[in-house]
């Protein structure tokens, strides 16, 4: 079942559309990761998803239903982002009991814990924590809601490693326990990797790539040897990233579509093939050029 059906989305500001003619659907009871640069459209898809603006055109549907202005959704989407405008006159234990009143499935001692675990202080008030601390509460509200479709946009944004370690893996406890639909959106991919079942890879408001992460570490392979050996294999392949190593030496990222004859054909020729780590490649499948930064210091 789709929890999400998006078809043709597209959300402009003024001339620049940050959304453009977005496809995707997600499906309930999944981790999904929401990986893309800045400015690929990613938090505009998650506000548009939860409710919090409408979209230009295109269809979007959220529990088959259109979740701007959606009482409905509303109570069944939670999403956590670093601009979270919460009460000012209430402090932190203030907080949750107002969240334990909205969220049908709030676990309070979950809830409870997690504060207790991560040292806040229950008289502190929200404006007063650092960016770190914030994005540590904000986790917990999102964790404990226990909604169906949980939105967290950066959610580690401020979190020194050591808790960001903790709330992936609360997060994971958590989700084996009670499945729900989870979307992360995160410039931390190598981190959250082992977290995700589905990668949705943005660029330029449009989906890139989207499919399940152990299909994304077969999609891509590396090939380094001679230029000009190198040049040869690759010529009718899909050529994703290249850097130039040294005066005769070049390493290449391509679509995996070898055979195996092909790439026992490319060793004996002197090509070492190597496998291109998820992170890796949503950088070269998201840059400008077919050869990252280098280029800019390319003269030729």
């Amino acid at each position: 079942m789709s929890v999400i059906e998006c078809q043709g989305l597209t959300k402009a500001y003024g001339g620049v559309k940050a959304l453009n003619n977005f496809s995707c659907n997600i499906e309930e009871n999944k981790i999904t990761g929401l990986i893309g640069r800045n400015g690929a459209g990613k938090t505009t898809l998650l506000k548009i998803i939860a409710g919090f603006m409408k979209e230009t055109s295109g269809d979007l549907k959220v529990f088959s239903e259109s979740p701007f202005n959606n009482l409905t959704v509303s109570a069944n989407v939670v999403f956590i982002h670093d601009q979270m405008d919460l009460p000012t006159a209430l402090n932190l234990k203030e907080l949750l009991e107002v969240a334990a009143s909205f969220y049908q499935n709030w676990d309070r001692e979950l809830a409870n814990r997690l504060f207790d675990y991560f040292s806040l202080s229950p008289l502190q008030h929200y404006e007063g924590l650092s960016k770190g601390m914030k994005s540590t509460f904000n986790m917990i509200l999102g964790l404990a809601a226990r909604v169906p479709l949980t939105l967290f946009d950066e959610p580690t944004s401020g979190m020194d490693a050591a808790v960001r370690q903790d709330f992936y893996r609360a997060l994971l406890k958590d989700y084996l326990a009670h499945p729900r639909t989870i979307i992360i959106s995160s410039h931390h991919l190598n981190e959250i990797e082992d977290l995700l079942e589905d990668i949705l890879l943005m660029k330029d408001g449009k989906e890139l790539l989207h499919m399940p992460i152990a299909d994304l570490k077969e999609w891509a392979i590396g090939l380094q040897g001679k230029t000009a050996i190198v040049d040869e294999w690759t010529q009718n392949k899909e050529l994703i990233f290249t850097k130039n190593i040294g005066p005769d030496q070049s390493y290449v990222v391509v679509r995996n579509n070898f055979s195996e004859t092909e790439w026992q054909s490319a060793r004996i020729a002197g090509i070492d093939l190597t496998p291109v780590s998820s992170s890796d490649l949503c950088v070269y499948l998201t840059s400008k050029t077919k050869g990252g930064i280098d280029d800019v210091f390319n003269k030729g």
